[in-house]
């Protein structure tokens, strides 16, 4: 399975679980360097089917986004903030409420039943 994210020449890829630790359409949370990363996977997506946000929650300052509900609005897949709600796009981690907000993304692949994040 590729993902636009892949498109990216990265000189690093890290693993960090396996495709079995994930979870079909909700999120899990791996260790990456010091930082929390929610996984989403969303197996029946169009295009990508798997992304890698920051776990932090900027609005609440708690690591919670992995536990975020999935959905789209306006045509653009998100995953809300449990605690205050905001939506933020998988895609690029732009907050659709608040737009000087974002959360970090990374690139992330499934390469041989292993989930690689990739470090820049």
């Amino acid at each position: 399975m590729s993902t636009l994210n892949t498109q990216r020449n990265l000189a690093t890829w890290k693993s960090v679980c396996s495709e079995k630790d994930l979870v079909s359409n909700s999120g899990v949370v791996v260790w990456l360097d010091g930082a929390q990363v929610a996984l989403f996977y969303l197996p029946g997506a169009q295009n990508q089917t798997l992304y890698a946000i920051d776990n932090h929650d900027p609005e609440s300052g708690a690591n919670v986004i992995g536990r975020g509900l999935i959905g789209s609005i306006k045509g653009d897949l998100v995953v809300a903030a449990p605690i205050y709600k905001q939506h933020y796009r998988l895609e690029d981690g732009q907050c659709l409420e608040t737009p000087d907000q974002h959360l970090r993304v990374w690139p992330v692949r499934l390469n041989g039943g292993v989930v690689e994040i990739g470090m820049e």
